[in-house]
């Protein structure tokens, strides 16, 4: 999947929420995730500037996948995450504060279907941007 660059901060450097956003991506493409949509919220939600979701095709690849990103983030950008759901690893929630992921089994995804709830486009409101393999 190509990964969009980081929108340059004053001095040069990645913005830190772009380059946290970049790294969320990075990984998820790294661990073969499923239909991974970028939700943006800058401007339109205080909870966070992007909310990411994703499938893994198990529970064992969705924890897999939640523990390595977590990993990523403290190795690369120095950051602590709050994780829920990893015991089950049905739906795996990580609040990197700027970035929220959500990482689920299909079934589960369908089920709650959060793209649908976010995207308010017609209402002024983000809509979903796919990102592609």
């Amino acid at each position: 999947m190509p990964v969009p660059q980081p929108a340059p901060h004053q001095d040069g450097a990645p913005a830190p929420v772009e380059a946290l956003h970049d790294l969320v991506l990075r990984s998820l493409d790294d661990d073969q995730a499923v239909d991974v949509v970028s939700i943006p919220l800058t401007g339109k939600s205080s909870i966070a500037d992007h909310m990411v979701i994703a499938s893994g095709r198990s529970s064992r690849q969705v924890a897999s996948m939640a523990q390595k990103l977590t990993e990523r983030i403290k190795r690369e950008l120095g950051r602590n995450v709050r994780i829920e759901g990893l015991p089950v690893a049905d739906w795996v929630l990580i609040d990197a504060e700027d970035v929220i992921v959500h990482l689920f089994r299909p079934e589960v995804r369908s089920f709650y279907n959060l793209e649908r709830m976010w995207a308010f486009e017609e209402s002024g409101g983000p809509s979903p941007v796919p990102t592609s393999h």
